[in-house]
C-alpha cells in the first residue's frame, strides 16, 4: 500500500479497499505469495523427510483466495531413493610392495648435485653442447630487424631448447668474442603471425663461454647439502624417504582399487543437479586457490587456452565418481546402523578448530553438528570397506616400481593437471574416505580467510 499512488489521496494512504476496488482484488496476491511461499516450502520439504539437493524449485500455482488462502505444488530435487550395492565387504585390490632400488637414490643425488653446481669461466676452448654462453644476439627477417628479436649480455644454456630448434646448435663451436650469424627457420605453429615458417638471420656476439662444474659427490657433498656427516648416511635418509613415499603411494592406489570395486555395483538414478553442484563446488574450489595466488580463474582459463565450459568438463568424470562414493557411503551407513555420538562431534569439531586457528565454539557457529555426524559416518563406512577387503601383494620388478611413484592415481584433464601442479590437488576422492570435504572444513576455511 505504501508504495501505491491514487488520485485524491497522498502517496501511501489510500486505504487497502480503495486500491482492491480500482485494480482488483488480486492487485495484493503475488505479494502475499513471496511472503507466504518460502516458509511454507520449507515447512513442506521438512515435513515430507526428503533431502533437498538443488535449489532450483519448480512452482505452480493451483488457486489463491482470500478465503481458502494458498494452494500450490512444488518441484524438488531429492537424492536417489532406491540404491543398490553388489557389494561392499570382501572387496579385492592388490597392493603393490615398493621397492627403491641404489641406482634411483643415485640418480636423485645426481640431480641434486646439478642443482648445486657452479659455472665457471671458459677461455681456452670454443663453446660445447651443455655450456652456458652470454651473447648479444639481434634477429630480421628480410634484413628488417622484428619486435622480440634482440637482446644483449643474455645467458643461454646450449642444449636446452630454449630457442627456436637451430638456434643453439650454431652457437656451439664459436669461440668468446667471436661475432657470426645464424640463420634459423621459425616453425609453422609460432605464435607470432608475421614470423611463423619464415627464415631469419641473427647477428651473435659472443661474450662469454661458461661449463658446469658438477661438485664432487662426497662426505663434504653431504654436508653442504643435508644435516648428515657422511654420504652414505645421506643416501640412507633419501632411501628411507623415497620409501615412505611410494608406501603411500601403494596404500592410495589400493584404496583408489577398492572405491572402483565398489561402484562396480552401485545403481542408482542420480539427478544431474548433484553433479552439477559438485561441478560447481570444484570450480570454486579452484578458483579459490587462484585467487590466493593472486590469479583470476577466467584469465587462467583464456592463458591456458580453453573456454569455462570445458574447463567445467574436466571435472566432471571426478565429480560423478564423487557422488556416487558419497550415495554408496552412505547407503553403507544405513545397511550397518552406524552412530555417531556427540563426543565423536565434539571431538572432530575440536580437530577443525586446531587445524585453523579458531575458537571451538566459533566453529559450532559455522557449521551443523548433522553434517558433521554425515561425514564421520560415511569416514567409517569406508573404514569398513578397508578393513573387510581382501588384498593380495604384488612386486613390481626395480623399473616398473620407479613409475609407481609417479602414477598413483589415474590422469586427468590437461587443466585440471596444470591445476593441480600449482597447489591445487583437492579432486582425488581414491584418497579421501567421503566423496567430498566436510562442511565444517571448508566453511572453517573461508572463515579463516576472512579474517
Amino acid at each position: 500500500v505504501k508504495k501505491i499512488a491514487i488520485p485524491g489521496f497522498r502517496k501511501g494512504k489510500a486505504p487497502r479497499h480503495i486500491i482492491e476496488r480500482l485494480y482488483g482484488e488480486t492487485f495484493f496476491y503475488e505479494d502475499a505469495i513471496e511472503i507466504i511461499y518460502p516458509e511454507a516450502v520449507e515447512a513442506a520439504i521438512s515435513e515430507s523427510g526428503l533431502e533437498l539437493v538443488s535449489n532450483n524449485i519448480g512452482f505452480d500455482l493451483v488457486s489463491a483466495d482470500k478465503e481458502n488462502g494458498l494452494d500450490f505444488k512444488v518441484t524438488i530435487t531429492v537424492k536417489p531413493t532406491e540404491i543398490k550395492l553388489a557389494a561392499y565387504k570382501g572387496l579385492k585390490a592388490e597392493r603393490v610392495t615398493p621397492v627403491v632400488t641404489d641406482e634411483e637414490i643415485d640418480e636423485q643425488v645426481k640431480t641434486i648435485a646439478e642443482r648445486n653446481a657452479r659455472l665457471e669461466t671458459v677461455t681456452d676452448r670454443a663453446a660445447e653442447d651443455g655450456d652456458t654462453v652470454v651473447i648479444d644476439y639481434e634477429g630480421s627477417v628480410d634484413g628488417v630487424p622484428f619486435d622480440g628479436g634482440k637482446a644483449d649480455g643474455y645467458s643461454l644454456k646450449l642444449g636446452s631448447g630454449s630457442f627456436i630448434p637451430g638456434f643453439e646448435e650454431q652457437i656451439v663451436g664459436h669461440n668468446v668474442d667471436e661475432q657470426f650469424d645464424i640463420t634459423v627457420k621459425f616453425p609453422e605453429e609460432y605464435h607470432s603471425e608475421d614470423l611463423k615458417g619464415k627464415e631469419a638471420v641473427f647477428k651473435i656476439n659472443l661474450h662469454e663461454i661458461k661449463k658446469t662444474e658438477l661438485p664432487e659427490i662426497d662426505d663434504e657433498f653431504a654436508k653442504d647439502v643435508s644435516e648428515f656427516d657422511t654420504i652414505a648416511e645421506y643416501k640412507a635418509d633419501l632411501k628411507a624417504k623415497a620409501l615412505e613415499h611410494k608406501s603411500k603411494n601403494a596404500d592410495d592406489a589400493v584404496d583408489s582399487a577398492l572405491v572402483d570395486a565398489l561402484l562396480e555395483g552401485f545403481e542408482a538414478e542420480i539427478p544431474e543437479e548433484m553433479i552439477e553442484a559438485r561441478v560447481d563446488e570444484s570450480v570454486q574450489n579452484f578458483a579459490y586457490r587462484l585467487q590466493m595466488q593472486g590469479l583470476d580463474l577466467n584469465t587462467y582459463v583464456k592463458y591456458m587456452g580453453g573456454d569455462m565450459t570445458a574447463f567445467r568438463d574436466s571435472f566432471r568424470e571426478q565429480a560423478e565418481k564423487q557422488v556416487k562414493l558419497r550415495l554408496a557411503l552412505e547407503k553403507i551407513v544405513a545397511l550397518e546402523n552406524f552412530e555417531i555420538s556427540d563426543e565423536d562431534v565434539e571431538t572432530e569439531l575440536k580437530t577443525y578448530a586446531d587445524a585453523y586457528g579458531m575458537p571451538i565454539e566459533k566453529i559450532k557457529t559455522l557449521v551443523s553438528a548433522d553434517d558433521v555426524k554425515a561425514d564421520l559416518a560415511c569416514r567409517k563406512a569406508m573404514d569398513l570397506v578397508k578393513e573387510t577387503a581382501v588384498a593380495g601383494a604384488k612386486k613390481k620388478t626395480a623399473a616398473k616400481a620407479a613409475d609407481a611413484e609417479e602414477k598413483p592415481a589415474a590422469k586427468k584433464a590437461s587443466t585440471k593437471k596444470k591445476a593441480d601442479a600449482d597447489g591445487a590437488d583437492a579432486e582425488k576422492p581414491a584418497k579421501k574416505t567421503t566423496a567430498k570435504k566436510t562442511t565444517a572444513k571448508k566453511t572453517a576455511e573461508k572463515a579463516e580467510d576472512a579474517e
